[in-house]
């Protein structure tokens, strides 16, 4: 089992707390491990808990009525997902699925919100997360509306990567690309093997290796429409 209260020492939301606080927190955090595949919770679902990935992904995504996915965001290792529903007590805005093989801890609100009410800097750190999930998404709106879908695979590609994109191993299936991006499995296939062809990157079973992330990021300049 792992240590709960070292997690939430190193966790960028909870690490600025006091022992105290730190030691209290983890008195009421339960550690859940979660198999590839599972729901971890479903749109219209009471929002009760908060999650913390200690490790795994989880994929954030909201069901069309065709029973296509659209995925919002991939939560990996010291994020945490389902903060919305817990700061307000409404419901679940989308789906939350394990991509892979997790370890969370589990936050209930009713011990997390007076927490909240004590330490401001606490709400300070959940407005930024959400703020720049807010962003996210409407980045992700105009991508669809103005950018191209070799410009959107490429985008999608270099921020999953992170910073450091160079030979960079992206753990990630073509649907899941594809479901990011708005398109089929097959097209995203069709353009990453044309990629594959002129050696930008390398494809490997449930994941794409970044061989010459320059040449992906310029399709994506390229693409951006002019500023007024």
């Amino acid at each position: 089992m792992f240590d709960k209260r070292a997690i939430l020492q190193n966790h960028p939301l909870f690490g600025a707390l006091g022992a105290a606080l730190i030691d209290q927190l983890s008195a009421h955090a339960a550690s859940k491990r979660i198999k590839r595949g599972t729901t971890i919770f479903s749109k219209g679902d009471q929002g009760t808990c908060l999650y913390a990935v200690c490790s795994g992904q989880v994929k954030i995504t909201v069901p069309s009525g065709e029973g296509k996915d659209a995925v919002f965001n991939l939560i990996g290792p010291g994020q945490i997902f389902g903060e919305i529903a817990l700061l307000d007590g409404g419901q679940r805005t989308a789906d939350a699925v394990a991509a892979k093989d997790c370890e969370l801890l589990v936050i209930d609100r009713r011990d997390f919100i007076p927490l909240v009410h004590r330490e401001p800097e606490i709400a300070l750190k959940l407005i930024e997360i959400l703020c720049r999930r807010l962003r996210n998404t409407s980045e992700q709106v105009e991508d669809v509306i103005f950018l191209d879908l070799p410009a959107r695979l490429a985008k999608a590609l270099l921020r999953l990567a992170g910073t450091d994109a160079r030979n960079h191993k992206v753990l990630i299936t073509q649907s899941e690309l594809g479901q990011i991006i708005g398109v089929s499995r097959e097209a995203t296939n069709r353009q990453l093997r044309d990629w594959e062809k002129n050696k930008w990157v390398k494809l490997e079973s449930g994941a794409v290796v970044l061989l010459d992330p320059e040449a992906l990021a310029s399709l994506v300049d390229a693409a951006r429409p002019a500023r007024a």
